[in-house]
């Protein structure tokens, strides 16, 4: 339970800080967004492994960081993290928000930049965190947490900046719900950051070998 307790936590705060700095139209979103993020895997790494994102947290089941049984539960702890964030956001605000593509963007081009990304993004948690002779090291959080803010600024316009299955879910349920938002874009962030994720840990399961 504490460990559920963790991702929800996270999750909430990560996407709780999206939510009120995109809405706010902040051009340090990303790094905002990152530092929130990294403060996070700091406060939760110990408990849970802060994963905060089930791409990750697929990454870390796929190299036996985390038991399969816990996978579900972990998913659902951070789904519903990033729902009831979305809703403190409207409460708070008034807006509600999702990741879009650019205008400009493709849809290859959108899926590219989401798989890619969150291949960086777990590629770096599984080195920093779950590597045997990365333990015990004191950098884990920051080198995670600037990982998104690197593909924030980088991909954010192209893609909507997700890099996180949780991230695309929660705000996108409620600004269709209290928004008139659409759905259209909602299996981006699903198949994106997934396949980035298996990919990660496939690459590092190359890299430990």
């Amino acid at each position: 339970m504490k460990n559920m307790l963790t991702e929800f936590i996270g999750t909430f705060f990560l996407v709780l800080t999206i939510g009120l700095t995109v809405t706010a139209g902040s051009q340090f979103a990303p790094l905002a967004i990152g530092a929130s993020l990294m403060i996070m895997v700091y406060a939760g790494g110990h408990i849970s492994g802060g994963h905060y994102n089930p791409a990750v947290s697929l990454a870390a089941m796929m190299r036996g960081a985390l038991p399969s049984a816990q996978y579900v539960p972990y998913v659902i702890s951070q789904v519903v993290g990033a729902l009831v964030a979305s809703i403190v956001v409207y409460v708070i605000t008034g807006k509600t928000f999702a990741p879009t593509p650019g205008a400009d963007a493709t849809t290859l081009g959108a899926l590219l930049v989401e798989i890619l990304y969150t291949f960086a993004l777990c590629l770096v948690v599984l080195n920093v965190a779950v590597a045997k002779k990365t333990q015990g090291n004191s950098f884990y959080g920051l080198a995670i947490g600037f990982t998104v803010v690197v593909a924030a600024f980088a991909g954010g316009g192209i893609s909507g900046g997700a890099f996180n299955p949780a991230v695309g879910i929660g705000p996108t349920i409620i600004n269709a719900m209290m928004g008139g938002g659409s759905w259209s874009a909602i299996w981006l962030y699903l198949v994106g950051p997934l396949v980035g994720g298996a990919l990660a840990a496939t690459v590092f399961g190359m890299q430990e070998g």
